[in-house]
């Protein structure tokens, strides 16, 4: 991701913590455009990250500013992957990690940031609860918060991915992109990256329409959208085999909004029973293995196509955010079903 350092707001080149993340491929689901009408169909695949998910990318950006800011330790509420991020760069930059997650947390997030050295806490609940415990924890004490959006530079590193999306389409932007939420950064840092990269002249036209795919056992941005609101609320019993959607408040569900209203696009919410169906599908028909928010967003394609929002015309830019690798209970599932 650092091929685009002119636009990142680093000082100095040797405060950069760097893994070797960004610059993901971009694949053509053939079969599965063909059976869905879809035949324009592609999926950015970000489990080939450090860390195995797209959250190595705004962790590296905020770990490295950390670094260059002089801070030593850090601290973050996680579904699961961006602890895990934080914990490996906090470790390459020798910076103290503290982690709350929830304590029903996939295993594998867990045993990373122990293994990387990450004070790590286990709270019942969601990640709400997660950040309730942190915050707590906290007080008195010089940890800088790294939770999503209330720090600047984590969407600065996810922003990269919608850089790399116009690069790697020869600078013209595909008509859609699904994209599942939980925290939002990504969705909100592919826009800001499409604002500035017409502002430099290197796209022109129209730029994609966001969709937001949630899970329907946590979907507060979509029951949002739907009633035409600016913010959402606080989802009961959030409950999803998805963990990076289970996120019942969004901090910045208000910027979530305003990209979907901004952009001419939708949310749209999807069941357990399809992720875990399309995850099974989509490793038969494309030899991809998708986590289960990335499936999520193939689960969602028939919806989109029943309300006209996508057709056989339409360019469709999907996004695998993580490696399945991170969900063994997940895959577990699909393979008994």
């Amino acid at each position: 991701m650092w091929r685009y350092r002119e636009v990142l707001p680093m000082e100095r080149d040797e405060n950069i913590v760097s893994l070797g993340e960004g610059f993901t491929p971009i694949l053509s689901l053939g079969s599965i455009g063909k059976a869905l009408g879809v035949p324009k169909l592609f999926l950015k695949d970000e489990a080939g990250n450090p860390t195995g998910s797209f959250k190595a990318r705004g962790l590296c950006m905020a770990v490295s500013k950390a670094k260059e800011l002089g801070i030593e330790e850090c601290c973050i509420p996680t579904a699961g992957n961006a602890g895990g991020a934080l914990a490996a760069y906090g470790a390459a930059a020798s910076m103290r990690s503290h982690i709350f997650m929830p304590e029903d947390t996939p295993s594998v997030n867990i045993a990373e940031c122990n293994v990387y050295g990450a004070d790590v806490h286990l709270v019942p609940g969601t990640i709400s609860d997660a950040a309730k415990a942190m915050n707590a924890a906290k007080e008195g004490k010089e940890w800088f918060d790294m939770s999503t959006l209330k720090e600047p530079y984590r969407l600065e590193g996810k922003k990269t991915m919608g850089y790399e999306v116009a690069e790697q389409f020869g600078w013209q932007l595909p008509d859609v992109i699904v994209y599942p939420t939980g925290g939002g950064t990504g969705l909100i840092g592919m826009w800001k990256a499409f604002a500035e990269l017409q502002e430099l002249g290197w796209i022109e036209g129209a730029r994609p329409r966001m969709v937001t795919v949630q899970s329907a056992g946590c979907a507060p941005i979509v029951k949002a959208f739907d009633l035409h609101a600016t913010t959402s609320e606080l989802w009961q019993d959030a409950a999803t085999c998805a963990a990076g959607l289970r996120v019942p408040k969004a901090f910045a569900d208000t910027l979530i909004l305003e990209t979907l209203y901004a952009s001419g696009g939708c949310a749209v919410a999807v069941s357990d029973q399809d992720i875990v169906q399309w995850l099974r599908d989509t490793a038969r028909l494309e030899g991809l293995l998708l986590s289960p928010e990335g499936a999520a967003t193939v689960a969602a394609l028939s919806i989109l196509k029943d309300r006209a929002v996508i057709d056989q015309a339409t360019s469709v830019l999907l996004y695998n955010t993580g490696s399945a690798f991170k969900y063994v209970e997940v895959l577990d599932r699909a393979m008994r079903g």
